[in-house]
């Protein structure tokens, strides 16, 4: 895929995902792990993630980009708010805390993405599309953990965390 068309898509299904995290929506939802499966795929496929001149260099920083991107996907679930309606059926919605999270993840994106520059690395935007594909769907899938759990127990309480 072109370098120009990703930068433009990225931005365009960052903005799309976060704001549809602000509207309450049913935990048990699939839709959003299939976008951060595709933008995985497309994070893969488009290249750019490793740079073949720097192997060991840029596998390294690729693995430590995907491990941020998982934690950061888990502390962003952490602050979205999960509750039961009177039917038993579990609902979320974000925070003010996911969006300063959201804040942090992009900026520390950047930052890994300046550091593989600085570092010698010719990487390119494919590796955005896989940091965010990997963070939205660990975010989705804690989320929709926390909603099982709390379907499972029968419970009403509200669970924010943050």
């Amino acid at each position: 895929m072109e370098p120009i068309l990703i930068s433009l898509l990225v931005p365009l299904a960052v903005v799309f995902v976060v704001y549809r995290q602000m509207q309450t929506r049913p935990t048990a939802k699939r839709g959003i792990r299939y976008t951060a499966a595709a933008m995985i795929l497309l994070g893969i496929a488009s290249g750019g993630v490793i740079d073949p001149r720097h192997l060991a260099l840029s596998l390294g920083l690729a693995l430590v980009e995907a491990v941020i991107a998982v934690a950061l996907g888990v502390w962003r679930a952490t602050t979205v708010r999960v509750w039961l309606d009177d039917s038993g059926v579990s609902w979320s919605r974000a925070t003010g805390w996911t969006m300063l999270v959201w804040l942090a993840s992009v900026a520390i994106r950047v930052g890994l993405y300046f550091a593989g520059g600085a570092l010698g690395l010719d990487l390119s935007t494919g590796g955005i599309m896989l940091f965010i594909g990997l963070t939205i769907g660990a975010q989705a899938y804690v989320v929709a953990q926390r909603g099982r759990a709390l379907s499972s127990t029968n419970r009403r309480p509200d669970t924010v965390v943050g």
